[in-house]
C-alpha cells in the first residue's frame, strides 16, 4: 500500500546499515508513484507538527525526484549503485558477510558478484573499488579469507562490443539476453508482445518471437563478439547466459556453438534445456548461426 511505502521511506536510514534494507530499497526506487503519495493527503493534515510535516514534505520531494519519464532506459542497474553508493555497498558486504559466516561454519562457499548494467569498464572499476572497501572490513570481524569472484551482467549493446576492455575487470560475463534483445530491437517486451509481435511473426517479418527463442542472427552476433574478445583478454573466461531463450531449443544449439561455459533458465524448462545440451553436442558439426 502507499503507506506502507511511506513508512518505509522514513525507516530507510535507520536500514541502510542493513541487509533488513535492501528490500525497501528496492522498492521505494521501483514503485513510489508521486501521484499515490499526494493523493494520501498527508500534506494537507493539519494535525501533524511541523518536524513530521517537513519529513513528509522531503519524502514527497524525493519521490518526484524518482519519477522517469523512460525507465527502461534510467536510472537502474549500476547507474543507481554508483550515485547512491551506499545501496551496493549494502548489498556487498550482505553477501560477503554471508559467505564470511559459511566459511566460518565450515561450509565451501565461492560467491560471484555480479553488476547489472554495465556499459563502460568505468562502471565496473569503481563498484569493485567499492567490494575492495568492503571485503577487508568483513575479513576483519570475522577472522576469515573470503573467495569470490567479481563479473558483469551483458545486457547493454555497448558492453559488448566492449567486451575486451571489460574483461580487464570482470573475470565472468553471463548475458541478460531479456535486456540485451529489448535493446537491441529496441523493442519493449510488454508492449511488443501484447501489440505487434503477433502480427510480425505471422506476416513473416520476423519468423520466432525473439524473447522465446533467441535471435542468433543479431542477438547472438553480438554475443559472439563479446565471447570472442573477451576471451582474448581474458583466457578461459566464464561466460553464460541467463534469460528465458535458454530454454529454447535452438538457442540451446547457438550457446553450444559460441562456445558458452552454461546456460542458465526458469526450472520449468530445464528438462527441455538438459536434451537440447545433448542434441546440441551430437550435431555440433552441423550447426551454422
Amino acid at each position: 500500500s502507499e503507506q506502507t511505502l511511506i513508512d518505509d521511506i522514513e525507516h530507510l536510514r535507520h536500514l541502510r546499515q542493513t541487509a533488513q534494507g535492501l528490500e525497501a530499497i528496492s522498492q521505494i526506487l521501483s514503485q513510489v508513484n508521486p501521484k499515490a503519495v499526494e493523493q494520501l493527503g498527508i500534506l494537507n493534515d493539519s494535525h501533524l507538527v511541523a518536524d513530521v510535516l517537513a519529513k513528509k514534505e522531503e519524502i514527497l520531494h524525493k519521490a518526484r525526484a524518482l519519477h522517469e519519464i523512460n525507465p527502461m532506459l534510467g536510472h537502474r542497474g549500476v547507474r543507481l549503485g554508483l550515485t547512491y553508493p551506499e545501496i551496493y555497498k549494502m548489498q556487498i558486504r550482505a553477501i560477503l558477510e554471508a559467505a564470511a559466516e559459511c566459511i566460518q561454519e565450515k561450509v565451501n562457499v565461492h560467491p560471484e558478484i555480479m553488476v547489472p548494467q554495465v556499459c563502460t569498464v568505468e562502471e565496473l572499476k569503481r563498484v569493485k573499488a567499492l567490494v575492495d572497501e568492503v571485503l577487508p572490513q568483513v575479513e576483519a570481524k570475522y577472522a576469515v579469507k573470503v573467495h569470490f569472484e567479481f563479473g558483469t551482467m551483458m545486457e547493454v549493446v555497448r558492453a559488448c562490443l566492449r567486451a575486451g576492455e571489460i574483461a580487464n575487470v570482470a573475470e565472468f560475463f553471463s548475458f541478460g539476453t531479456n535486456d540485451l534483445t529489448q535493446a537491441t530491437f529496441s523493442f519493449s517486451r510488454e508492449d511488443a508482445e501484447n501489440k505487434f509481435l503477433p502480427f510480425y511473426n505471422s506476416a513473416g517479418i520476423l519468423k520466432d518471437n525473439p524473447f522465446e527463442a533467441l535471435d542468433t542472427a543479431g542477438v547472438g552476433q553480438l554475443m559472439q563478439f563479446a565471447v570472442d574478445n573477451g576471451r582474448k583478454t581474458r583466457n578461459g573466461l566464464k561466460v553464460g547466459i541467463c534469460g528465458e531463450q535458454g530454454g529454447h531449443p535452438a538457442s540451446m544449439r547457438f550457446c553450444h556453438y559460441a562456445n558458452l561455459t552454461y546456460v542458465s533458465c526458469s526450472a520449468p524448462r530445464v528438462p527441455i534445456a538438459r536434451l537440447a545440451a545433448s542434441h546440441a553436442k551430437l550435431l555440433e558439426g552441423e550447426f551454422q548461426p
